[in-house]
């Protein structure tokens, strides 16, 4: 009789875990001043997910800029039209091995390690990975570096599409593009000057979830 319950427990928590995995991914669309992307929120990243489709219910976004952008590296926004960087409150980490920075990572930005231990996500700076294409003696170097060990599908990606692998483990990925890398690009090639804001504004005009 228990192996019986045991079994049965295991194929409800087998049944449940697999209607997790195919439960529908929130597409959000990011309408800027330079195109637009589309991006998927991961069901994984639960608590980044609600609090991203929240502050886009909100208009939290609407009218904000791209305010840091690096070549090669990435695009970040998330601080509100009016001016505010962020909401006032923080997100705890969600790491996940299946997500790293390959381009077109949709993560949360953070303040340091020194002031911020947990590494908490930032409750409304995001960042979108542009980052470049690295060769397998750099990826053995990060590796060295940082005391961790990439996975095929990370060195697969970060070998063809590109990312950027020294930021795996340490700030949370929520989602990715699906269409709009092009802009990301666009973007991030526009020319910056004190804290790496672009010199003429990239502005995102409105985030809006996909119905």
């Amino acid at each position: 009789m228990k192996k019986l319950i045991l079994a049965a427990l295991v194929l409800v928590g087998l049944t449940c875990q697999a209607q997790k995995n195919t439960e529908k991914e929130t597409v959000v669309v990011i309408k800027t001043s330079m195109g637009t992307i589309k991006a998927k929120l991961y069901n994984d990243t639960p608590l980044h997910r609600d609090n991203f489709v929240k502050l886009v219910n909100e208009g939290w976004y609407n009218g904000s800029p791209f305010h840091r952008v690096i070549n090669q590296f990435m695009i970040q926004g998330g601080q509100n039209k009016d001016g505010r960087l962020d909401p006032g409150y923080t997100v705890p980490a969600e790491f996940k091995a299946n997500h790293f920075h390959k381009k077109g990572a949709l993560c949360a930005a953070r303040q340091g390690d020194q002031v911020n231990p947990k590494k908490a996500s930032s409750g409304s700076q995001f960042y979108i990975v542009q980052g470049k294409v690295y060769d397998e003696k750099t990826l053995d170097m990060f590796e060295s570096r940082m005391g961790k060990m990439f996975s095929a599908r990370q060195r697969q990606a970060y070998q063809t599409v590109g990312g950027t692998p020294h930021l795996d483990g340490d700030y949370t990925v929520f989602g990715e593009v699906t269409e709009g890398l092009e802009v990301v690009d666009k973007i991030a090639a526009v020319k910056t000057g004190n804290m790496d804001m672009p010199v003429e504004p990239v502005t995102i005009i409105s985030v809006t979830i996909e119905k």
